[in-house]
């Protein structure tokens, strides 16, 4: 015996509200295959399959009465594959990531993203593709004040995929590791997740020690582990002190101290130098570790 979903089944599993079934099924001929006048709705899973072509089609951004055609053709299991596919420059790719976040379709938001790092690399999705999809998201948030779930699902996707991607390092090229962290009460860790996969990628080793580092935590890591290089990331100004930069212990050789985010713009130190982005930083810690 098949399992035959209700309405409101079929709304929860797809993340829509039960209106939507009704019109899709008014509208584009998408309801139960087996529905008989009089008696209440029941999908069965060939029903399900296609009724998530359809949703998961719109949140690539494919228009409604095109998803339709190709949801009623659909026979059998759903792949998500199919649906990343058929998204190729990057504007139509961010357009697809914000439609399935906010559909909260994590499977396609991590498929989109994985497939963008495997195709072209950390630092080319990550500008291109993941830094536009967080500005996109964030903006609809302040806007609308609506959608603050989203964008705590995105940040934590993200992180996740990032950290997949930095596989050990069998072989790196630095004999002591580089030295990542959020200074002062910064709490946006998502710059180093990126630029510490960047530097996976390049087989540059690193110690992450993430969001609100204070300075005895850095200084320590720098007495014990003697980085070549420190990337100190301040996206507040008022996470950006001089302290963290001068107050460090001094040691042989010294590191080279690397300063990423907005929030260092009204600090000058001869002793740092300030990274205009992701390709940046890694660039002056390859430098830094004689790459």
């Amino acid at each position: 015996m098949e399992e035959l979903l209700t309405v409101a089944a079929v709304a929860r599993r797809l993340g829509i509200a039960p209106a939507t079934l009704r019109t899709w099924d008014r509208r584009y001929g998408l309801g139960p295959s087996n529905h008989e006048a009089g008696s209440h709705r029941r999908y069965c899973p060939e029903d399900l399959a296609k009724l998530t072509v359809m949703r998961r089609l719109i949140s690539a951004g494919v228009s409604p009465a095109d998803a339709s055609a190709q949801a009623l053709l659909h026979k059998g299991k759903v792949k998500i594959e199919q649906f990343t596919s058929t998204c190729r420059e990057c504007d139509e790719t961010i357009d697809a990531i914000v439609h399935a976040a906010n559909a909260l379709d994590r499977p396609l938001v991590e498929t989109f993203l994985r497939n963008e790092i495997e195709e072209n690399g950390v630092i080319d999705a990550w500008k291109s593709v993941f830094v536009p999809v967080l500005v996109r998201v964030g903006k609809e948030w302040a806007e609308t004040g609506t959608g603050i779930e989203v964008e705590h699902m995105l940040t934590e996707i993200i992180k996740r995929i990032l950290r997949e991607t930095m596989v050990e390092i069998k072989k790196p090229i630095n004999a002591h590791p580089v030295l990542l962290a959020s200074v002062g009460e910064e709490m946006h860790t998502i710059p180093l997740h990126a630029l510490a996969a960047a530097l996976a990628e390049r087989s540059i080793e690193t110690n992450f020690l993430g969001a609100r580092t204070p300075l005895e935590a850095l200084s320590g890591m720098i007495t014990r582990s003697a980085p070549p290089a420190v990337f100190l990331w301040a996206q507040l100004p008022q996470n950006a002190h001089a302290k963290f930069i001068q107050d460090i212990p001094a040691i042989r050789p010294a590191p080279r101290i690397i300063l990423g985010g907005p929030g260092w713009a009204k600090i000058t130190c001869e002793n740092a130098v300030v990274a205009s982005g992701i390709e940046s930083a890694c660039d002056e810690i390859a430098q830094a570790v004689g790459a």
